[in-house]
């Protein structure tokens, strides 16, 4: 459906995270009536942390998940403060708040509680609001004039309510839902397992025997925060090639030991690793990352998640057979999240109101086709089809609405700390020598557009 049907007059957002919001803010700009449905008491998405996680099953496996957020209590930002405001909307130290440069994640969502007053987006959502289905309506020839039925339910009402929208964008994020490795024995394993999904703090572990599944991000942090109050802890890693950071973190700690992957878990405790080793662990926590999930979307088998690819998507966005009704923003990860969301909106609301036109069904589909064929040919695998990891490709998206696209200074501070992280993992976030890069960055228009900086 990409030939002209005159503008949509109401549109639902799913999600009041950072894309949502930004979302939401674009589609206003056009002119349309908005509607944002947000499960939880206020915006901000992942960022809204919630502490009591007792209520998830420890491994994910219900179709509506009762906790939204992976947050843990510790949590700072991977990436510096300055290259992760939306363009028009710094993200600045504010007195009385978290101003370290890589501050926890309350202030991240204290920054987009700011943007939503500042903008003006609160009266668009409609908070502790489910959505439970999501489903076409078709009227007369299929394709044209498609609408879609929204079902939602309220968390204190019993009604669910039904309304019909022009056009619905999907910003309900990929971090929620547990991805779980399949380990023969975890059906008999008697003793604790979670996925990190529901780690908040490091306590209930205390002189535990842990084994942390996984060495990204979320298994490094947690490593390095168990490793302080547990008896021994295992990092179960797919390779020995870590990090100068990680391999740092591991030869200061006697009780922190890598180890290679799992092949199987025994009744009496047993963790058994593929090089014959095995040790009896009290506490298994994977740290093995989420899967893209869209429990209430009924698209007749238009769009799929399979193997975590979600497709066919025209540039991550939109499903050709569905375009541009249907969308999707926050699903490309491995970028610079925040101003790569706000292209993204521009071009949906832009499309959407004619501004901007998509290419023929079949050019999108040859476009998707060629990407992933150029993806196979890089040797990435499926379940990785959507980590960018290229300013290029942020650019020429960019340009798809006209908008900004990133300045040199972005680029440059993020593969600052990213270098940085990969050698100093314990201090990246305190000790940095880019200060000279910093202070050009905070000369530019984008920071000065608010006044000075405060002290």
């Amino acid at each position: 459906m990409v030939s002209d049907q005159g503008q949509p007059k109401n549109v639902c957002v799913i999600g009041a995270g950072p894309s949502g919001l930004v979302a939401a803010r674009e589609l206003r700009k056009e002119g349309y009536s908005v509607v944002v449905l947000e499960q939880n008491h206020d915006v901000g998405g992942q960022w809204l942390y919630q502490p009591n996680a007792e209520t998830e099953d420890p491994l994910g496996r219900n179709k509506f998940l009762n906790v939204h957020s992976s947050i843990y209590n510790s949590l700072r930002l991977v990436s510096p403060r300055e290259i992760m405001g939306y363009t028009d909307f710094p993200f600045l130290m504010k007195k009385g708040r978290d101003m370290r440069r890589f501050p926890g994640h309350k202030e991240l969502w204290l920054y987009l509680k700011d943007f939503c007053e500042w903008f003006g987006l609160r009266e668009m959502i409609r908070f502790n609001t489910r959505v439970e289905y999501v489903g076409m309506l078709d009227y007369g020839e299929f394709g044209k004039d498609l609408k879609w039925v929204v079902k939602s339910k309220e968390k204190s009402a019993e009604k669910v309510v039904e309304e019909v929208f022009d056009a619905v964008v999907v910003a309900t994020g990929h971090y929620s839902q547990p991805k779980m490795p399949s380990i023969k024995g975890m059906d008999v394993w008697k003793r604790k397992q979670m996925h990190s999904h529901i780690y908040r703090v490091p306590e209930p572990f205390r002189n535990e025997v842990v084994v942390i599944v996984g060495s990204s991000l979320s298994g490094q942090d947690i490593s390095m925060e168990i490793v302080e109050v547990a008896k021994e802890v295992y990092l179960s890693v797919r390779s020995f090639e870590i990090t100068e950071g990680l391999s740092k973190v591991i030869s200061k700690h006697q009780n922190l030991h890598l180890y290679p992957q799992i092949d199987s878990l025994h009744e009496d405790g047993r963790v058994q690793f593929e090089d014959g080793s095995c040790v009896i662990a009290d506490t298994i926590i994977y740290c093995t990352g989420y899967s893209y999930t869209f429990p209430f979307l009924d698209t007749k088998g238009m769009v799929v998640v399979d193997d975590n690819r979600v497709g066919p998507l025209f540039e991550h966005t939109f499903p050709p057979s569905l375009a541009p009704s249907l969308s999707f923003i926050g699903i490309p990860r491995k970028l610079i999240g925040f101003p790569f969301f706000e292209s993204q909106a521009k071009w949906i609301a832009q499309v959407l109101s004619g501004k901007r036109r998509l290419p023929s069904w079949d050019d999108m589909m040859k476009s998707i086709n060629e990407f992933y064929h150029s993806r196979e040919l890089a040797g990435v695998p499926q379940c990785n089809t959507h980590d960018i990891a290229d300013f290029q490709y942020c650019d020429k998206y960019a340009d798809y609405s006209e908008s900004p696209r990133l300045e040199e200074w972005r680029k440059e501070l993020c593969i600052s700390a990213l270098v940085n992280s990969f050698a100093n993992l314990e201090t990246y976030r305190d000790s940095w020598d880019d200060d000279d890069l910093l202070q050009q960055a905070l000369q530019t228009p984008h920071f000065t557009q608010f006044g000075p900086p405060q002290p």
